[in-house]
């Protein structure tokens, strides 16, 4: 078993990972870690290989080395290994997702990167992105160690097919996991179509039959921007509408000591006298309007 090669290197001789999905920590909780170091120092060093241009690429602990740089030192504690990119790739993958908080396209992206590192030194040689729910024997190897089943490990590699605006909005709970997932089977310019017309609608909670619907219209070759459109259209129709009010306009008329029930109350009232006394205004009747404010 190879010795460990723990030394102290030059923050400024460390580089990132090629290819690392895996965001830094928030900014409070950098702090925390730069103010443990300060305390206690790197208790895990940063493991590193040597790259042909002389500089170490960091392969796990990019935030212990963001961290080190936030409490003002230039030196940190390495763990140097001579690793092929393969390895490199899989060991920094493993090691990232055992973090409290994964996002789901920090997750996609680790599983793809993983899988092909696997497929590249030829651990196996049915290693292919299928269909979901055909023979997948490949996702032993990507579940082993992994909160996740094989079958969802396959459905997270599929999201890296969207477009960045749309997997964002998986990150951010826009978008649920399993809708994005058929929609990744969308084309490009179909997803952007898609996302376009959601932004307009400022309407991204897709269900999933209309994905699915989406899906299926795709590959049958008949989706357009305006058959995309008219769907999100008809399906913001049926959704329960909300009016929301701004706190200016809000602290302008109420009081704090103000319940939401009072509140509400008056903004009824003051909603049907207005109808009343302009009978003439939008096809859209006071009862629409007072049922869209409770």
């Amino acid at each position: 078993m190879r010795k460990p090669d723990i030394s102290t290197l030059p923050l400024s001789e460390l580089q990132p990972f090629s290819k690392h999905p895996f965001k830094k920590h928030n900014a409070e909780k950098m702090q925390e870690l730069a103010d443990s170091i300060l305390e206690r120092g790197v208790i895990v060093p940063v493991l590193v290989r040597l790259l042909d241009s002389g500089k170490y690429e960091i392969v796990s602990g990019h935030n212990r080395v963001e961290a080190s740089k936030l409490a003002g030192l230039d030196i940190v504690l390495c763990d140097i290994r001579e690793l092929d990119d393969d390895t490199a790739t899989i060991i920094m993958v493993d090691s990232n997702l055992q973090r409290e908080t994964v996002l789901p396209s920090e997750k996609a992206w680790a599983y793809k990167y993983k899988l092909d590192a696997l497929k590249s030194q030829g651990k196996r040689t049915d290693l292919t992105l299928c269909q979901l729910g055909t023979k997948l024997n490949s996702g032993e190897i990507l579940s082993q160690n992994s909160e996740d089943s094989r079958r969802n490990i396959y459905r997270y590699i599929q999201l890296t097919r969207l477009i960045p605006q749309l997997l964002d909005n998986v990150d951010e709970r826009k978008l649920a996991f399993i809708p994005a997932v058929e929609l990744s089977y969308l084309s490009k310019k179909e997803q952007q179509w898609l996302y376009s017309s959601l932004a307009r609608e400022e309407y991204y909670g897709i269900p999933l039959a209309l994905a699915r619907k989406l899906k299926g219209i795709s590959q049958n070759g008949k989706l357009t921007e305006k058959k995309i459109d008219e769907l999100i259209v008809a399906k913001v129709k049926t959704q329960p509408k909300q009016i929301k009010i701004s706190h200016k306009v809000i602290g302008k008329y109420f009081s704090n000591e103000v319940t939401p029930h009072e509140r509400d109350s008056v903004i009824d009232k003051a909603l049907e006298e207005w109808f009343r006394r302009h009978p003439e205004k939008p096809n859209n009747s006071a009862s629409k309007y007072k049922n869209a404010v409770r």
